[in-house]
């Protein structure tokens, strides 16, 4: 919703609706009249429940919020500037689009891709690409540990293995704690490898179809459905694969895929995650 700062525009709000007014008395004649005033009437109440169990839950609820939330349903908004939101049932506040409730943070994520129990956080548009470079990185450096300490892991193996043999070999204690740790750690890097990889490659997937985790799973009923009607369903955030990749890590030059994809960067992500492009009109089918 846009907020007005001007008492003007404002004032002139309250003649149009006085204009409005006096053009439903002035067709309020005969029994038709009584009829449509009624009816006026009647939408006037509903409405005015409407807003004031709206006005109940806004927190913003200074002079000219208030204005414009009895005023903007009887004149409309700019529909070039206003992006057309939801609401939430749960946090009852605006919904944009690409957002959802998260039932544990309690909150409205932007762009929300899912829950990580691991992180204690959500995944969304402000620390998306923090979570795929972490999980990027991890996979990469575990991979890295499990190949390079190979020998070492198969020397550790065979000496735990002669442990068994009559008799024993003479190991002290120091030396069997440490072919038990390199044993450890490298079938722990490469547990990890394994399954922080699959779920890094899960993530690229969806990044190459400009995806999340949560509209993947909508996307598949909305293709399913427009399947049986015999249409084919596109997503409207896919932008390519190279544009989503760049869309991700916020690069804009061929210099950023230094600066901020293999270094570290502070960048903030592109755009403010209420608003998105979308390549269809209000007309075509839309998922998310």
């Amino acid at each position: 919703m846009r907020v007005s700062s001007s008492w003007k525009w404002q004032l002139s709000r309250t003649m149009r609706l006085a204009l409005r007014w006096c053009q439903l008395q002035r067709g309020g004649r005969g029994r038709r009249g009584k009829q449509q005033i009624c009816n006026r009437l009647s939408e006037l109440w509903s409405y005015s429940k409407l807003l004031l169990r709206s006005l109940y839950y806004n927190t913003l609820s200074d002079s000219d919020t208030l204005l414009d939330c009895i005023f903007e349903p009887v004149f409309g908004s700019d529909k070039h500037n206003t992006p057309s939101v939801s609401i939430c049932k749960k946090c009852v506040a605006p919904k944009p689009p690409r957002t959802h409730h998260c039932s544990i943070c309690s909150i409205c994520i932007l762009k929300m891709d899912h829950h990580c129990p691991w992180l204690n956080n959500c995944v969304g548009h402000f620390n998306h690409r923090y979570f795929f470079s972490f999980c990027l990185y991890m996979t990469l450096g575990c991979i890295y540990c499990s190949i390079s300490s190979i020998n070492m892991f198969l020397e550790a193996y065979n000496a735990v293995e002669s442990y068994f043999q009559t008799p024993p070999p003479d190991y002290s204690f120091s030396d069997s704690t440490a072919h038990k740790c390199i044993i450890f750690l490298w079938v722990l890097t490469s547990s990890v490898a394994v399954a922080l990889g699959g779920l890094t490659l899960w993530h690229a997937r969806l990044i190459n179809k400009g995806e999340t985790s949560v509209e993947r799973h909508i996307n598949n009923k909305e293709a399913k459905r427009l399947k049986e009607m015999g249409k084919v369903f596109r997503s409207p955030y896919h932008r390519g694969r190279t544009n989503n990749w760049k869309l991700l890590f916020g690069v804009e030059t061929r210099s950023h895929w230094l600066t901020r994809v293999l270094l570290p960067s502070s960048h903030p992500p592109n755009g403010d995650g209420i608003l998105w492009d979308s390549i269809f009109t209000q007309r075509d089918p839309m998922a998310i």
